[in-house]
């Protein structure tokens, strides 16, 4: 009888050591999980395209696709050459025309005024806030002007601003001299401007006082304990946190006077006097209504489209820039 131990036997559906034991599910059921766990991702990335679809289809079809077509349109002919291909016959027109080179330094006029557009309501946006000492006034009337239309603030301002109006006797009593606010054409485009600014105000501060209800108010309150004055609340606190609401009343801003003053101008003005007062969008409507050459208005539309485009754009990359180093 050998004394050799034999090992102890085990079950035969035991595999080798690490293999699958019997209960383990077949590899099709183990994968459709995983199959699954791919298949999520995928669907979550595509799901904001999905949502967002309709509105993308909404902009191409409204906007995008009649912009192409005047761009396209900017490139025919008018009159006897109506629908002809004339190349940039349009573009040598506009740059040759003074009235048009005229618009365009007006519109250089207006982003040199814009940051006191914009400072204006930012302004009293930060005073109504901080409850300075005649908040409550600003807080019942900023929004008045806002609400009244630009036919009836022109009649009014053209009645304040007439040469024998009341504010040139105002100044007559303080011994100023009268000023022709708008027959003089240094001062016309200031006046207009003045007013625009005037009447549109109240949409910025509104959109300022929103911006605030997102700001963390215990900043305000570490600046005011460190001691810091009311410019350097503004300037380090209240800037960098409202950074992008600037952005925005910006941009808003600066599209609203390149193209919602054609009611001031045609009130207040009518583009004169000698023209100092046209803006591209009065140019466009004289072209089209008055001189029946609509291809003409079109690459105008074209040039002030474009012009918003860029002055936009480094408005957006200063604003940053200044925003970081402050």
């Amino acid at each position: 009888m050998s004394n050799r131990t034999h090992p102890p036997l085990r079950p035969a559906s035991a595999g080798r050591a690490g293999g699958r034991s019997a209960q383990s599910p077949p590899p099709s059921a183990a994968a459709a999980p995983r199959r699954r766990a791919r298949r999520g991702p995928r669907g979550e990335r595509l799901a904001p395209y999905v949502l967002v679809a309709p509105a993308i289809l909404i902009i191409v079809a409204l906007r995008l696709w009649p912009l192409g077509l005047g761009v396209n349109f900017s490139f025919t002919g008018d009159g006897e050459r109506n629908g002809a291909p004339v190349g940039f016959d349009n573009y040598a027109d506009l740059f040759g025309d003074p009235l048009f080179r005229t618009a365009l330094r007006n519109v250089g006029l207006l982003v040199l005024l814009l940051p006191i557009a914009v400072a204006i309501p930012g302004l009293l946006a930060t005073f109504i806030y901080l409850r300075v000492p005649g908040h409550r006034f600003f807080r019942s009337v900023y929004f008045f002007p806002a609400v009244l239309s630009p036919v009836i603030v022109g009649a009014i301002f053209n009645l304040l601003l007439a040469f024998d109006g009341p504010l040139n006797a105002l100044l007559a009593k303080v011994g100023l001299g009268p000023v022709d606010w708008l027959g003089d054409p240094g001062i016309a485009m200031f006046a207009v401007v003045g007013v625009h600014i005037w009447a549109t105000f109240g949409m910025a501060l509104v959109v300022f006082l929103a911006g605030f209800a997102t700001l963390d108010g215990a900043l305000l309150d570490a600046a005011r304990v460190d001691g810091a004055s009311l410019g350097q609340v503004i300037w380090h606190v209240i800037v960098p946190g409202l950074s992008r609401t600037i952005q925005f009343v910006f941009v808003t801003t600066m599209i609203g006077m390149l193209t919602s003053m054609f009611g001031l101008l045609y009130v207040m003005t009518s583009g004169g006097p000698e023209g100092s007062t046209y803006l591209p969008e009065y140019y466009i409507w004289i072209q089209q209504g008055q001189f029946n050459r609509p291809a003409l208005a079109s690459a105008a539309s074209t040039v002030l489209f474009m012009i918003m485009l860029v002055v936009g754009l480094l408005q957006l990359s200063l604003l940053r820039r200044a925003v970081k180093e402050s």
